[in-house]
């Protein structure tokens, strides 16, 4: 470069490589390739662990309908518990499940969602159509079950290894009075079940545990083993 002076001046090595085609297009190169680079060798966690295998069963849906374990061969689900007339943690249990069923909508019958009532007596396919209703649940995906209590506690405690108590008495505030409510023991925890009715893991329902088991959810869904 030329001054007024005379004097010239050599570019200095930043602007040699802003003026040179190569340099615009190894940058180009490398900006397109980190990316497929980086998800190449990102190191993937290790295949979750099939813990054990729930016995079949058979119970009774919200449409007053046999359903059970056949009917969720080939579909990953998730397996949750409550009561719908439950005065403590089920409401906010099922407002997490109601965004679960919106972040798995795109894997369409790839998965399901399953509830079971812990309190049959009250808990009719009626009450459960209607809760159902409510909570604007798919039908295609999300399955309320009741059914005969001793069935119940077979496929809860024996068959998910979570805990189903009975109807007890609890003193509670209702609008500023006291009140005695009947409460049930039950999991606050939701299970990840396989294809083929394996239990893969149990998943806190805080915001760190329900992010893990949608990540879970993606890598069984992505992963060889149905194959």
């Amino acid at each position: 470069m030329t001054t007024r002076t005379g004097f010239i001046r050599k570019n200095t090595l930043i602007e040699k490589l802003v003026l040179s085609k190569l340099f615009w297009f190894l940058l180009s190169a490398f900006l397109f390739s980190y990316p497929i680079i980086k998800s190449v060798n990102r190191t993937l966690p290790p295949p979750l662990p099939k813990m054990y295998k729930v016995p079949e069963y058979s119970l009774t849906n919200s449409f007053n309908k046999p359903f059970g374990s056949k009917d969720l061969k080939g579909r990953l689900y998730i397996a949750g518990f409550m009561f719908t007339s439950c005065p403590t943690t089920c409401p906010a249990l099922m407002e997490k499940m109601d965004l679960i069923q919106k972040r798995v909508r795109g894997l369409g019958q790839k998965i399901a969602i399953v509830t079971f009532s812990v309190d049959p007596e009250v808990d009719t396919p009626q009450v459960l159509h209607k809760y159902a209703r409510k909570r604007k649940a798919n039908p295609f995906v999300w399955t309320f079950l009741t059914g005969r209590k001793e069935d119940l506690r077979s496929v809860i405690i024996d068959g998910f290894k979570v805990p189903m108590g009975e109807r007890e008495p609890m003193v509670g505030n209702l609008n500023g009075e006291e009140v005695t409510l009947m409460d049930i023991a039950h999991s606050e925890k939701f299970v990840l079940v396989d294809w083929n009715g394996y239990v893969r893991e149990y998943y806190s329902t805080d915001k760190n545990g329900i992010n893990k088991m949608m990540i879970d959810v993606g890598l069984l869904v992505n992963s060889s083993e149905k194959r």
